[in-house]
């Protein structure tokens, strides 16, 4: 499989499975230090802080999170403040992970 950051994200609209645990775990170890995690409804979602020195660099790096999102029409939830950002991925759509989800996550670990 070719490096994720190089792929384009592709719109999901529902009616396709999200990832089984298996495939989460084979795509995981193509991107550099993300937990999977799943909320109540045990639906599975990428999660990652960033650290930073200061608040500019928590802001200019989120900056950049939203062109890349814009960019693939893929749109991450993001929280920052002084000196951090933390970023959760995954499919509305599907409630779950797909590969553009991985993608996404490449793309920002690139942009870091």
């Amino acid at each position: 499989m070719s490096d994720l950051s190089e792929k384009k994200c592709i719109p999901c609209e529902g009616g396709i499975p999200a990832f089984d645990i298996s495939e989460i775990h084979k795509y995981l170890k193509k991107v550099d230090g993300w937990d999977v995690k799943n909320d109540e409804n045990k639906n599975y979602f990428l999660l990652k802080e960033f650290k930073f020195n200061n608040f500019l660099e928590s802001q200019d790096f989120v900056n950049k999170i939203c062109t890349i999102a814009e960019a693939e029409s893929h749109h991450p939830d993001i929280s920052f403040g002084w000196g951090y950002a933390k970023v959760k991925i995954f499919t509305h759509a599907i409630k779950g992970l797909a590969e553009s989800d991985f993608i996404l996550a490449a793309k920002i670990d690139k942009a870091s």
